[in-house]
């Protein structure tokens, strides 16, 4: 098969290798559509330490092609998307992939390939954040009092995921930093129940003033920051009222918080993580049965992915999505590739 090896300088590389196996608990997927996340130059020049090139995927939307031992509800033939294994080999940049079962949901057949494979890694940063970070209500207990909620880097698709997922647990005002992406966010929050949009290309000074007007008065105790770069930390944390509680996907190795203030970092890959890693079982099933509830959402109609565009070329037009993605050139939008279009693929 095809598959794409991305090294330190985000160079890429297509080999053929053999079709890989399925272990006990986890599916052989045949990837139709193959997504990208910042994460996949980010990681190259930290990961694998000795510098060898590997399989960065991990997004992706297919058709079951083989399930290990102990799997139950997959069977080949069936149409899913999935989260692989962050870190681990056999990743979506190729033919073939392999995922965990508790990781893989299956998608209606109107859900496109593509919409799908925008979903996995994105959606689950921004659940595990909302829910097992935050610890805000989930979507069937959802909020009765208004509960304000920043969110900074609304166009972001973890954020776009966040406001999706706060407004089906009825968290608002939803105060959301963005800049370009903010006609894209406009379609997201509901101004009805209170829910904003601030620019912070209008400064530092003008964003902190704006969120704490958004709030109406209430008190902040909850942030998302999908951004954790560009002073975003210091933004969120000067308007909230302790005790306060951020998450978010990139930890300043500098910032310390204000007194009664307290930040973590969620990472998406917690859902692969074992006892034996010294994580226990919560993030883990948390991702199965959250996974299935996207699944029913994109069936029944009220949940959607993110906005994509189709990279031309397969396996080949990763690089130009990759080196993209490291200028900043992404908003409101996620790369995406049609593996069959790869040079080779039969």
């Amino acid at each position: 098969m095809k598959e794409a090896f991305v090294d330190k300088n985000t160079t890429l590389t297509i080999r053929d290798t053999d079709v890989p196996v399925p272990e006990a608990g986890q599916v052989l997927i045949r990837v139709v559509v193959s997504g990208t996340n910042p994460k996949d130059w980010k990681l190259p020049p930290l990961w694998p330490v000795d510098g060898t090139p590997t399989n960065q995927g991990d997004d992706l939307a297919g058709y079951i092609e083989a399930v290990g031992e102990d799997v139950m509800g997959f069977h080949k033939g069936d149409k899913v998307a999935a989260f692989h294994q962050v870190m681990k080999p056999h990743g979506s940049y190729a033919e073939y992939a392999i995922a965990p079962d508790h990781t893989t949901f299956h998608i209606p057949a109107k859900t496109s390939f593509e919409e799908a494979a925008t979903i996995p890694l994105a959606a689950m940063t921004a659940a595990l954040g909302l829910y097992q970070r935050l610890k805000l209500p989930l979507p069937w207990n959802p909020a009765t009092d208004p509960l304000p909620l920043v969110v900074y880097g609304g166009a972001t698709a973890v954020g776009a995921f966040v406001i999706k997922f706060a407004r089906l647990s009825n968290i608002h005002p939803l105060i959301t930093v963005a800049g370009k992406g903010s006609a894209f966010v406009e379609t997201l929050i509901d101004r009805e129940k209170g829910d904003t949009i601030i620019d912070y290309r209008e400064g530092d000074e003008v964003v902190r003033a704006k969120i704490k007007e958004a709030a109406g008065g209430r008190s902040i105790h909850y942030a998302y920051d999908a951004v954790g770069e560009h002073g975003s930390h210091q933004n969120v944390d000067a308007v909230m009222t302790a005790p306060g509680e951020i998450t978010t996907m990139f930890l300043s190795g500098d910032y310390q918080p204000p007194q009664g203030i307290v930040i973590g970092q969620t990472i998406a890959g917690s859902v692969h993580m074992s006892p034996a890693a010294g994580k226990t079982l919560e993030d883990i099933e948390f991702g199965a049965a959250f996974f299935q509830f996207i699944g029913r959402g994109l069936s029944q109609g009220w949940f959607s992915g993110h906005p994509y565009e189709v990279r031309p070329g397969g396996l080949a037009g990763l690089q130009g999505a990759l080196q993209d993605l490291k200028a900043g050139k992404a908003s409101a939008i996620k790369y995406v590739v049609r593996i069959g279009e790869t040079e080779g693929v039969m």
